[in-house]
């Protein structure tokens, strides 16, 4: 199977050496990134074999998988659908599914893409964050399968069952939304904490002797590429709006409960947040 990475970073780059591992000698691999050093690197780590122009990567490959800022996404897509054999499978990897659907939905070669996103990551970027074993026993979201053609909905099943993935189906305005609360929000979260400590304690060595392990997992998500979270922050824009807005409402609650020292509404408060440890338990 011949399989093309449009931007060879830390997502489409796990795909690729996840079917690799999964299925041998059986996968070859071309990428097609606007950074040189990227593809370099990519070849180096054994991600990719070989390199060429988008065009020619497109019309080379049985798939095709994108895994770029969702903003390069909406305007991209659609010139790899033009290049695409019909019988080819297009998959992109974006973090916003609205946008992106709307962009491809008059598409002559509509039925060869499939809109897709695995729940998986690190704050980390490039080829060099990219491991094999990422995608194993995580999610993969399907939106609009019934816009896909079956052979390719089949084959990109198949691929995965070879990555252990579960796959969930919903509609690119349900996934945009529950991704806002779920996901999109606690990066803002980080980001904004973050900034919010760093303004305070001017002194990185008390930031570095008083912190625990506590305050690292919570501003882990702030080591992430802001080249990638802008365009998906403002895709997203309407339902992180809500969110915000849920969130912030939260936040001036508590505010209220300290400024009039309401011990019992604060313990009543995070018992109400305790209750989402019976949910994160699950995951895994």
């Amino acid at each position: 199977m011949k399989i093309t990475l449009v931007g060879v970073g830390l997502i489409s780059g796990s795909f690729a050496l996840g079917l690799k591992k999964a299925l041998d000698k059986t996968i070859e691999v071309c990428g097609v990134d606007i950074s040189e050093v990227a593809l370099s690197k990519a070849q180096e780590i054994g991600m990719i074999d070989m390199a060429k122009s988008i065009k020619e990567a497109t019309e080379w490959a049985d798939v095709v998988v994108l895994g770029i800022p969702v903003d390069a996404l909406t305007r991209l897509v659609p010139e790899v659908l033009d290049y695409a054999r019909e019988d080819s499978l297009i998959v992109d990897f974006g973090s916003t599914k609205e946008a992106i659907c709307e962009a491809v939905a008059k598409h002559p070669n509509r039925k060869s893409f499939l809109a897709a996103h695995p729940i998986a990551g690190t704050e980390y970027s490039g080829p060099e964050a990219a491991f094999a074993e990422l995608f194993q026993q995580k999610r993969m979201i399907i939106c609009e399968s019934d816009k896909t053609g079956e052979e390719q909905q089949h084959l990109f099943l198949r691929l995965c069952e070879a990555l252990q993935m579960r796959v969930s189906y919903m509609t690119p305005a349900e996934h945009d939304l529950h991704l806002a609360f779920v996901s999109h929000l606690s990066h803002i979260t980080s980001f904004a904490l973050s900034n919010a400590v760093m303004r305070k304690e001017k002194s990185e060595r008390h930031i570095f002797e008083m912190a625990g392990s506590g305050f690292a997992s919570t501003v882990r998500l702030a080591k992430s590429s802001p080249d990638m979270w802008a365009p998906i922050f403002t895709q997203n824009r309407k339902h992180l709006l809500e969110g915000l807005s849920t969130y912030i409402e939260e936040l001036q609650h508590f505010q209220k409960l300290l400024e009039t020292e309401d011990q019992q509404g604060m313990k009543d408060f995070m018992n109400r947040a305790n209750r989402i440890r019976e949910i994160v338990d699950r995951i895994g």
